[in-house]
């Protein structure tokens, strides 16, 4: 990679059409942002569309903590190229391609080295709600433009539809990358807590690396989706047998949910050395009995989103597997309800703004 600084313009921004939240109990609205200028290493992309994360949600509401305002939500970006600045030698224009949650690193740590820069010592570089090195605020996918550089701009392959590519740049990698870590496939029995725009990217990615899929969720109400997308079995974590029938079934369980969950029950599920992996971030502090984990050598482990290299292999192995997301394509006038009916659990399973309505 590049320097960060490389080729960058001060100067000479450009305003684009966006939706921004103009404070934490506010609604979304149109307005306008900067982008910067084109360098030498960016790329000027026309956003086509993009997803909607709970993420979304969480900082726009200041979930979080202190967030930056007016906030443009959106890390689940796809479009097209139409601009390359003159040293970019990975896109060129025309090519359809990917942005996700962070646009870029201190890129010389050990984790950026490694290919791990959402692990970035000094801390990634959000694609919104945070500020770039020149201390200015970044903006997310929710607008008709955005200039990122080429090192952190993904390729998204011909066989992926754009629209259902979008939400891959946070809910597929979320999921790839844990279960290409505690390494998923034949033999492996894997549980999905919760089945949302997290976990039926899950779904589908754990069946279509090879392990034996069972989704864990409150109800069976999406039993005939869970099986579809994949899953081998489906239970309802709300009937009282359940965990005991469970118990020490599963070599992997990741949970995608942001309500803390029982993990002393939900631990009991995980044979010897298993791992209970959380990509779901609550709100709310938790809690657990160490003995859970002590019996068993079993692990309790966090997991976040993937890096660009990491990210990259999850969008190829997607397109060979003929994998997109579930999603529901909608207006950017239908933002505030989108973010409603999120926080309700009505979507199946993603919802893609169409960018053009902006």
């Amino acid at each position: 990679m590049v320097p960060a600084t490389t080729g960058r313009v001060a100067a000479m921004t450009t305003n684009v059409a966006a939706f921004a939240a103009p404070a934490p109990s506010a609604p979304l609205e149109r307005t306008t942002v900067s982008r910067r200028a084109v360098g030498a290493y960016d790329v000027l992309i026309e956003i086509k569309y993009a997803g909607i994360c709970h993420s979304d949600i969480h900082q726009a509401r200041d979930g979080w903590g202190e967030g930056i305002y007016p906030m443009v939500p959106g890390h689940e970006i796809a479009g097209i190229v139409t601009e390359v600045g003159s040293q970019v030698t990975r896109h060129k224009v025309g090519d359809r391609v990917g942005v996700g949650c962070f646009v870029d690193s201190c890129r010389e740590c050990e984790y950026c080295r490694q290919g791990l820069e959402q692990y970035c010592t000094q801390g990634m570089t959000g694609t919104y709600n945070a500020r770039d090195k020149e201390g200015e605020p970044t903006y997310g996918g929710y607008s008709t433009h955005i200039v990122v550089d080429e090192n952190y701009t993904l390729r998204i392959p011909e066989g992926i539809p754009l629209d259902e590519a979008a939400p891959l740049l946070c809910a597929g990698i979320t999921l790839y990358s844990p279960l290409a870590h505690w390494k998923a496939g034949p033999g492996k029995n894997v549980a999905i807590v919760g089945l949302g725009g997290l976990g039926h990217m899950g779904v589908k990615i754990a069946h279509a690396l090879g392990a034996e899929v069972t989704v864990l969720s409150q109800s069976l109400r999406k039993q005939e989706d869970g099986l579809k997308l994949g899953a081998d079995h489906f239970y309802a974590t709300s009937a009282p047998a359940t965990f005991e029938k469970l118990a020490n079934t599963f070599d992997l369980v990741i949970s995608t949910v942001s309500a803390p969950l029982d993990f002393d029950a939900y631990l009991s599920l995980l044979k010897t050395d298993g791992a209970l992996v959380n990509v779901g971030a609550p709100e709310e502090p938790v809690s657990l009995n160490l003995f859970s984990v002590i019996g068993g050598r079993k692990t309790l482990a966090g997991s976040m989103i993937g890096g660009i290299r990491e990210t990259q292999e999850m969008l190829d192995f997607c397109a060979e597997h003929g994998l997109g997301a579930e999603i529901e394509l909608i207006r950017a006038d239908q933002i505030n309800e989108a973010y409603e009916r999120v926080l309700a659990g009505d979507v199946r399973y993603r919802f893609v703004i169409d960018t053009s309505t902006i």
